[in-house]
């Protein structure tokens, strides 16, 4: 598995380059789903930024069909949809997700996206934490 998690976070940083070198712009999933929504105007181009979205359900879907896979949700598909929206009302308050600010904004040494990056983890931590402590387990 640290194989597979290595070439997965090789194969990222290499789109969030391609995509910063190639076009200027950030690779942030947030940000393009927002342009593809039309909630925002600048970033990527309309149609690179649906490419680029649609590809993240449709590689998911591609390699849970050629690896196995097994994908497990411990609650409802409501409140997993609930959930999502507001990690995107988040993403939309933090100005990016942790895409962008976690892969793009540390390369380039951006304060807010270290700050955010920081917060992020320990947040995640932190409820990690409380949670084994209360002896909730997923």
């Amino acid at each position: 598995m640290p194989l597979a998690g290595f070439i997965g976070g090789l194969m990222i940083g290499i789109a969030a380059a391609i995509m910063l070198l190639g076009n200027g712009r950030i690779a942030g999933v947030s940000g393009m789903f927002a342009r593809v929504l039309g909630l925002s105007e600048g970033g990527a181009p309309w149609t690179i930024a649906l490419l680029f979205t649609a590809g993240l359900p449709l590689g998911a879907a591609l390699a849970a069909a050629n690896l196995d896979v097994e994908a497990r949700f411990p609650t409802s598909l409501g409140l997993i949809a609930v959930a999502g929206l507001i990690v995107g009302i988040g993403t939309r308050l933090g100005a990016g997700c942790t895409s962008g600010h976690g892969v793009c904004g540390l390369s380039r040494l951006s304060p807010r996206s270290i700050v955010a990056t920081g917060t992020f983890m320990a947040t995640g931590i932190a409820t990690v934490t409380l949670m084994r402590l209360a002896g909730v387990t997923l």
